[in-house]
Order: structure tokens, then sequence, then C-alpha cells
């Protein structure tokens, strides 16, 4: 029965049953006029996802590695600087990755428990005179540590250091679950994945691209073929693809846009945050610490949870997984050892979060971890039940009840 326990990791996410069953339609050919039909209503769809009017969207068969990997490919030339914080696994990956291909990369080293920093990012800027820096990276949600920077403050450090590098941010764990406005905050790219919030298999790599990335790719000497854009934007113009494409999961993207579509895009944030802060209120409640060192920056995806002196969390996840058959995040880079992760975001419910945390509570015990049992449960379930907000993915209700007295 292993197979009915929802996993509590950050990706791949539980996938809702009727994007499964979408999954095992027949092949489509994809040089059929069907197929033409279904890309640019798909398009417009990821548009209103990422709240954006102008920027075109790009899906390959990739995950989001590839899509940073097509980001910097199709903009940038050999040579090139970026400026990029380094505060997680993924921040590094991507800044490892740009090394790779050649570019000059001014890395900030930042806390991992902490955002990438906004006055850092403008005093960097404002020093290149020369306009050397064509490009700012930044994660928008750190995966390996549940952190979330302020995106709006970072392109407002940008303005007001008078610099005219494109905004690039990976927002793999945050896009289709946490607020993202591509427009209004002035992103130039934009790079996600299948895997999280749109509860699909890994598999595709998105990318939004304003009108000055686009720009940007005309003059970018790079190598690329697989990933390049201009080729893929002239198949798909043509009602076509340039190479072979996954059509069940692009029917099943499809199909998850108009789930979060009609659940609202604002409320589908809401009810992240929502479930999140019930996982939060059980981290407190268990007397332990989250990993993002000020709560204001706290991931809505994921939270990274710091385990007491003397324990090993890899022990933990371990011990969840064996004996209850549930898996959670083990600790990525600096906090591997010391750190787990619970993985909230796609399709998850108050019920499947508080079955999550009774699991890992009883994990904890077993390991002898001085916690109080139920007390975790207990904090989320009087938060579930005090601010009400709806879980369908379908059609999600925001209550304003009262609080009942216990």
């Amino acid at each position: 029965m292993r197979d009915a326990n929802p996993v509590f990791i950050p990706g791949p996410t539980n996938i809702p049953p009727q994007v499964l069953r979408l999954m095992s339609q027949p092949t489509v050919d994809h040089r059929s006029a069907e197929f033409a039909q279904q890309m640019p209503e798909l398009m417009n769809k990821l548009r209103r996802v990422l709240k954006t009017e102008a920027a075109k969207v790009f899906i390959f068969p990739s995950t989001g590695t590839g899509g940073w990997e097509a980001a910097i490919a199709n903009t940038l030339s050999r040579g090139d600087r970026v400026l990029a914080c380094r505060h997680g696994v993924f921040s590094d990956k991507w800044i490892r990755l740009c090394q790779n291909f050649g570019l000059d990369v001014d890395v900030i080293e930042c806390d991992w428990r902490g955002p990438a920093d906004p006055s850092q990012i403008e005093a960097r800027l404002a020093a290149d005179t020369q306009s050397k820096i064509k490009a700012v990276l930044v994660t928008h949600n750190e995966t390996a540590t549940g952190v979330r920077s302020d995106l709006p403050a970072i392109r407002h450090s940008i303005n007001q250091a008078g610099h005219d590098a494109l905004l690039m941010v990976d927002g793999v764990s945050s896009i289709a679950s946490m607020e993202f406005e591509m427009d209004s905050w002035g992103i130039d790219i934009a790079v996600t994945g299948s895997q999280k919030g749109f509860m699909l298999p890994a598999g595709l790599a998105i990318i939004a691209m304003s009108e000055r990335a686009i720009a940007a790719t005309y003059s970018a000497d790079l190598p690329k073929f697989f990933f390049d854009l201009r080729q893929m934007d002239e198949a798909v113009a043509a009602g076509g693809y340039p190479y072979t494409p996954a059509t069940q999961l692009l029917s099943a993207l499809s199909f998850s846009c108009d789930l979060l579509l009609n659940e609202g895009i604002d409320r589908v944030a809401q009810r992240h945050f929502h479930i999140a802060e019930g996982v939060r209120l059980a981290v407190a409640a268990w007397g332990l610490e989250i990993c993002a060192g000020d709560s204001h920056f706290a991931s809505d995806t994921v939270t990274a949870i710091m385990v007491p002196p003397g324990f090993d969390s890899n022990k933990l996840t371990q011990r969840a997984y064996e004996r209850y058959g549930v898996s959670f995040g083990v600790g990525l880079g600096q906090m591997a050892g010391k750190a787990f992760r619970i993985g909230h975001l796609g399709q998850l419910t108050e019920v499947q979060a508080l079955s999550g945390l009774a699991t890992i509570e009883m994990a904890m015990l077993d390991l002898g971890y001085s916690i109080k049992a139920g007390s975790g449960v207990a904090a989320a379930q009087n938060w579930y039940r005090t601010s009400c907000v709806g879980t369908s993915l379908s059609n999600i209700n925001i209550c304003e009840q009262e609080a009942v007295p216990a």
C-alpha cells in the first residue's frame, strides 16, 4: 500500500488522477492540424499563469536545468559577464552551468539561510560603469533551503543602479504555486519545469522571454542546437516542432493550466501559503527551527527544517520511508544531515499535509527526538480549522468564518 501515500518531496509532486488519465491518451501526430491548434492555446494559458502579456513562451522536452541552459545559451556570448547570488544548491548549479559555458560569473556569496541580497546586487551593478554585466541570475525559491528571494526588490535594485542587465529568474519551484508576476516585476526570462507546481512528471522545461530577451538572441553566440529558441519559435509558428515533442505531456500541461486558471492564480498562491503556514506552525510546536533565518522569506512550496545537534536528518527521512512508506526531502549541500524538507506544493490538501506531519512526528519519536506526540499536528489543525481556505483544485473557496472555540 506504499503507493497510496502522497509524497512530501519538493518535486516531482503528486499528480492529480485526472492528469494521469489524460497522459494515457493515444499518440497524436505532431505534424497534424490538431497539434498545430493545440500549441497557441497552450502558450496563451502559460502566459496567464505567468502573468505576462508580452513574453514569448517556449517548451522543451527537458527539465528546469535544461531551461537554465536554454536561457543563457540563447541570450549570451562566450566571455560575457553575469551576476549571481549563491545561497543554495540550485543557485550554485546555475552558476556552475554558466561557468561551463565560458561565462565570467561574478558571484555574491550569501548566507544559505537567507535570500539573494538586493543591496549587494545594486552595489555590484552600480560599480559596473562599463555595463559589462549582461545578466543578473536569481533563484526565486531556493528548493534546497526553503528560502524565497524578493524579486520586486531585486528589480528595484537593478533600476536604482541604472543598469540594463537582463533579469533571469529560476522559478522552477515557485511558478504555478507562489505569487509570480513576470510583467509587473520586470522579469526578462522566467524558467520553470513541469514536475512541480504544474503537477506533472518531469519532462518539460518552460521558458518565457521578454522582448528585451528576445532581442538578445540575435547577437548571442554560445553554442546551441537542441535548445535553439529561434529554431523552436519558427517551427511552432509554422504549426510543428523542430523535433519529436512529448505530446502526452503537452496535453497534460494544458489540462493542468486549466486546473490552475479555473482555481485562479492568486488563489493558488493563497492555498500554498495556507498549507505552508500550517507546516511552519507545526515546526514551531516541535521546538525546531526552519532553515529560513527570517520567516518573511520562508517558502510556501517547501519547508526545510533544522534537526537538533546530535541528530542526522538523513536517518530521519530514511526512517519515515522505510517504516511508514512516506518520502520527505533530504538535506542538500550545506544542509546535508542538518535539515530535512517537507514539500507542500502542487496537488496537496490540508488533510494530506496533516498526514505528512503525523508521519514525520512518528519517525522523530522513533529516533528519540524530544518532541511531544501530536504537538505539530495539533498546531497545524488549529490553523487549518480557523483560517479556512478551501483546497479544491477545481473549485476553491476562501472562507471568512469566525474561529470556533475549542
